[in-house]
């Protein structure tokens, strides 16, 4: 971001700025910050992105142990990102996310984007699951705002990029300092939770 405004903008956006939108989909999100050149900015962005992704993105702790738990448990995962494809694919590659999350729901298979509900709707449809029972686990005001308006169990990840109080401002219904919180949650109510495909 910081490179791409660079070398677009007449002046450098601060931090809060730049990564303000973060979690809707790229082209929205230079538009808004050059309007009428989006899509240079992000032909320009994602050459540099994917050029430095392996040096630069890491997994946050402790996430490969609880996905393995989950998946041991035969709890239906997918991910639902307002990214695109190739972008996603450089991460799930890097962790082996594909182990434990067959199916991504990207940007360039739906129409309408977070913050709207529908990508949630769309994966949940999609994998035979009711939307009420699926939690959806994210760190962006966004996530949560799309998750609790599309009746998702909105639960917030506060190790992510964005600040406690924006994302806890879209009133989550839980908020997780670390992802061995999430399993804490599911084992104290387990009935609530989409678990198995058996239970669905």
């Amino acid at each position: 971001f910081r490179v791409t405004a660079r070398e677009f903008l007449d002046e450098q956006p601060s931090d809060e700025v730049l990564f303000a939108n973060v979690g809707i989909p790229l082209r929205t999100q230079m538009e808004i910050l050059c309007p009428g050149r989006g899509d240079e900015m992000v032909t320009f962005y994602r050459a540099h992105n994917h050029a430095r992704h392996d040096d630069l993105a890491r997994p946050y702790p402790h996430v490969e142990r609880v996905l393995d738990e989950l998946a041991a448990r035969e709890m239906p995962m997918a991910v639902v990102t307002s990214k695109g494809r190739v972008a996603v694919d450089l991460g799930v590659r890097m962790i082996g996310l594909e182990r434990y999350v067959p199916r991504v729901f990207t940007s360039d298979v739906v129409e309408t984007h977070k913050h709207d509900p529908f990508p949630l709707r769309h994966a949940a449809g999609e994998l035979g699951l009711d939307l009420t029972r699926c939690i959806y686990l994210g760190d962006s005001p966004h996530d949560m705002a799309a998750a609790r308006d599309g009746g998702a169990i909105a639960v917030a990840a506060l190790w992510g990029m964005f600040d406690r109080e924006s994302v806890l401002a879209e009133r989550p219904d839980y908020a997780l300092s670390d992802i061995d919180e999430l399993l804490e949650l599911i084992d104290g109510d387990p009935d609530r939770f989409a678990c198995s495909p058996k239970e669905r």
